[in-house]
Parts: C-alpha cells; structure tokens; sequence
C-alpha cells in the first residue's frame, strides 16, 4: 500500500496514464497500477494500439474505399454463422428481426491493383434453417497487396454466434445466447454471455464479462480476463496472465508462466503456471496448485487443499480445510481458523525456507515440527503450547530439531518441515486475521475493477484503431 497520497497533478498524469477516471485513483488502486504495468493485457494492447497508430502513420496516403451492405430476416434463438477469410469483427445488438451488415474494405491507393484488390473481396449472406450464413472472402489470384477489412453487423439479442476470421480483433455486445469465437490472430474482447462460450485466438488477448455457463478460452500468447461465470472453466493461454472474478464450477486454468488469478471458486480448481504467480480468494472445494517458480496466496481455504511451487513462497490467510503446501525455497505462512474442519493431514514442507504458523487460541491441536539442519536453525513454540524437544545428530554431522506441541489437550496433527529454514507456531490474534482476509479480498477485488476498466479502454481502442 502507498504510504502517502499523490498530490493532484501526479494522480491526474497516471489517470492519464492509464485511462481511467482520475476520481477512482485510491492508494490501493494507483499501488496496483504501478506494479501491474508489465503484466496486464491493457499494457500489452497498449502496444498494440501504437503499433497499429504507427502503421496507420506509415500507410496515411490515398486510400481506396468501398463499402458492402444487406439485411437478411431472422428471428430470436436463431444462429449468426459468420466466416470471413480476414478482418476485424464487430458484433452488435438490435431488437428487431433481420440481421444487418457494414463491411468497409480499404486499400492503399499507392499499391498495385488496389482497386482490384477490393473488388476480389465478396460478401454473401444466406438464410438457413439454422439462422443466416455470412461468409467474407477473398477471390482472384492476380491482384496482390494489403487489404483493411471491418465488419460490423446487427443481430437480434437473443441469438447466437459462431464466428470465426482468418486475422482480427472480434468484439461483440452482450447477448442471450450461446457464443463460439475464433480468431488466427487478433484480440477478442466479449460482452455478457447468457449461455456456453468457447473463445480461441492464436495469439492475443481474451476479455469476457460475465458467461452464464460453461467457458472455454485458449491462446497462442496473450491474456485472459473473466467476469463471473456460472458453469465449468477450461482457460489455457502459452504464455500470458488469467484473472478470473468468480467460477462456480470445476475450473482447470493453465499458463505457460504468466500470473494467475480466481478471486472466488465454488468447485473443484485446478490451477498452473510453468513460472508465474498463483492467487486465490475464497474456495469452496478442492484446490490444486502448481507453479514452476512463483509464489502462491489463497486468501480462503475451505476444502482439501495441495499447494506446490519450486522456489516461490506460499501464504494462507484462512485455513479450515486439510492442505498440503511444498516449496523448494520460499517460506510458508499460514493462519488456521477455528472451528477447522480438518478431517485429514494437513502438511505444510519448505526446503530452505522459514514456516510460521498461526493457531486459534480455542483450537484443540497437535503440531509435529521438524528442522533437519538444526545448526543455526530453530523451532519456537508459543509459551501456550505444551512442548517437547529433541534433538538428535544425523549421519552428515548436523543435528535434527523435533518439536511437538499440544494446544488445549491436542487434536489433528499438523506437520511442519523445513530442511534449512526455522519454525516458529504462535497463537494467532482473531482480529487481525480478520482484518488481513478482509484486505487481501478488497485488494483482489480492486485488481478485478481496475482490470475491467482497462479492458474497456482497450475495447475503445481496438475501435479506433480500425481502418
């Protein structure tokens, strides 16, 4: 957190900045803003807005222009099948029952047969039993140079979309129905989804508001961003961030080492990076956690819980479920709750790193805590606990500590280890636990709004952007 406001001129540059209405800027948002600007997809669409403003420098000459419109009936429930060989992709939302479209195609006056170019472009839209066909093509061999394509078109709200472009952005409205996007390149940035949504890109970012079933989403190499959804979750991206506001069913999210982050799970969740970040709010079921080198935080932990990291460090805040946390050099922190429901191990191993842990005055419970390089390393019992220590020397010349301790009489065991790190169990102060769930989930809430003003921004951009 920022220690002291900014005054108001730097606050109104950052607003600048980064888009967003200077009023909003608490020192929370403005901390979360600095520290995310090589992380979140604004930033990298960003770029991607100056590289498309540099383009537009480099091609501001002559252009040639022309324009294709039609209407086709169709009625609510019906489905818009839209293929198109390239082209941005701009879906909107009407009440009435025709769908309509704009395509505008341009070309650079300067380059060979850029007349021709437009003309080899075709548009055709048919009524089928499912809905209406529209396909967008290039025909002709002989003509050569760059093509900008937009199309924009207009369905009913209640309808449904399987759309898919051979290279560009596709951004549509809220609609009842279910959606399929696919994209060989550009960024889709998706309004509310009122059934089941599958959304591919090969390479940019995916940003949808709120999925009233299940979500698919994968990329090549870009972000992924969601609202809440209501059913199961597969989100795969090679290489960028996943934050996720809510999932209600089972959820597998994978990066190839970006961050990662649920702020609630209702279900099953499985999440992994090959190197990034791992951050979960509350949970309701089973959590399985695995980065290659990044931290860990889970603000809640309210069912079996397996946390594992090859050098990060694990934090839990609220824990009342069995976990099992491992890491090969970071440190290990975590508050239990009382009344727990513990009915299982609950294993918390560091290899180089400290392990501190806080237990609930009230709690019955038993703790198995070992150092085995105990030379310079040590285990520290809250005066509450009844303890007993021993020592022994081991085959390599260091000495083990094992300390167990019981809290009012004893109860489930929870196992400490640590190779060359030290343990120290406290009785945790109830307030402050409170306090710090309370502040991470406010924290990750304030990620999540401050995601979404972006992705409008960005939204606004890719707009602007187009040809």
């Amino acid at each position: 957190m920022v220690s002291a406001p900014y005054s108001p001129r730097i606050r109104q540059k950052i607003a600048e900045r980064f888009g967003v209405p200077a009023g909003i800027l608490t020192a929370g948002i403005v901390c979360a803003l600095l520290a995310a600007t090589l992380q979140t997809p604004a930033f990298a669409a960003a770029d991607g807005a100056e590289k498309a403003k540099s383009e537009r420098q480099n091609h501001s000459g002559p252009r040639v222009s022309s324009e294709l419109t039609g209407s086709v009936v169709a009625r609510d429930g019906q489905r818009l099948h839209l293929v198109t060989d390239l082209g941005n992709i701009i879906i909107k939302t009407q009440n009435s029952g025709k769908v309509d479209y704009k395509v505008r195609l341009e070309a650079d006056a300067s380059q060979k047969d850029a007349k021709q170019l437009l003309k080899n472009f075709v548009v055709t839209a048919n009524t089928t039993p499912e809905g209406v066909y529209f396909r967008g093509q290039s025909l002709g061999r002989h003509a050569s140079g760059r093509l900008w394509v937009t199309m924009e078109v207009n369905v009913p709200k209640n309808f449904n979309l399987d759309v898919q472009t051979g290279g560009g952005n596709i951004e549509t409205e809220d609609i009842i129905g279910f959606a399929t996007l696919a994209t060989s390149g550009g960024n889709i940035v998706m309004g509310n989804v009122g059934g089941p949504a599958h959304l591919s890109t090969d390479g940019g970012h995916i940003t949808v508001k709120n999925v009233a079933g299940t979500l698919g989403a994968s990329t090549g190499g870009g972000h992924i961003t969601t609202g809440a959804i209501g059913g199961s979750a597969i989100l795969h991206t090679d290489g960028g961030h996943i934050r996720v506001a809510s999932v209600e069913g089972a959820a597998r999210v994978s990066t190839g080492g970006g961050n990662v982050s649920v702020e609630h799970s209702g279900s099953e969740l499985v999440a992994e990076t090959s190197g990034g970040q791992i951050e979960v709010g509350e949970t309701a079921g089973l959590v399985q956690a695995k980065t290659g080198g990044g931290g860990i935080r889970v603000v809640r932990v309210s069912g079996p819980t397996n946390l594992e990291t090859s050098g990060g460090s694990i934090y839990l805040t609220e824990v009342d479920s069995p976990v099992k946390a491992s890491t090969g050099a970071g440190a290990i922190t975590a508050w239990f709750v009382t009344p727990g429901k513990m009915a299982g191990k609950c294993e918390l191993q560091s290899g180089e790193g400290d392990i501190v842990v806080y237990i609930p005055r009230q709690l019955p419970v038993t703790i198995d805590a070992q150092v085995q390089s105990g030379d310079g390393h040590h285990v520290i019992f809250d005066p509450a606990f009844l303890a007993k220590i021993n020592r022994e020397a081991a085959v390599n010349g260091d000495a083990w500590i094992r300390t167990e301790g019981a809290l009012n009489g004893g109860g489930e065991v929870i196992r400490l280890r640590t190779v060359a790190g030290n343990i120290h169990v406290m009785v945790s102060d109830a307030n402050k636990q409170v306090q710090l769930y309370k502040q991470q989930m406010e924290q990750m809430q304030e990620k999540l709004q401050l995601q979404l003003l972006m992705l409008r921004q960005q939204a606004q951009q890719m707009s602007e952007n187009s040809p």
